[in-house]
């Protein structure tokens, strides 16, 4: 279970990085040749490391840092229109999945789950 957990949270985060920097350069740009925005990717190079080799907690600080981007696409999603409501849909599907992996993986790998299975 907990490899699973991780294996979410890595693709969800590569795909996450991947939208945002597809979104705001190429796909729907606020402004024709692409925008500031796409350095809202940048902070998702941050963890990438630690959630591809599942360091406990990096996966507990980027469950925090995911619903940024939730609620970052939530609100484009009922703002904007057309292929850039779609693209914010899937930011927050994928921002969700992000949290869940992280949120589980951090759960599973607690110490306090390896006293309970050692008793």
């Amino acid at each position: 279970m907990n490899l699973w957990f991780n294996r979410l949270a890595s693709i969800s985060l590569i795909g996450l990085l991947f939208l945002c920097l597809a979104w705001e350069l190429w796909l729907a740009p606020l402004r024709p040749g692409g925008s500031m925005l796409a350095l809202k990717a940048l902070p998702l190079l941050l963890p990438l490391f630690g959630i591809l080799r599942g360091k406990r907690y990096t996966h507990q600080w980027m469950s925090m840092l995911s619903l940024a981007y939730v609620a970052e696409g939530l609100v484009r999603a009922v703002s904007d229109q057309g292929a850039s409501q779609v693209l914010a849909v899937t930011e927050t599907i994928l921002a969700t999945l992000l949290f869940v992996g992280c949120l589980g993986h951090a759960r599973i790998t607690a110490p306090s789950r390896a006293l309970k299975s050692a008793d």
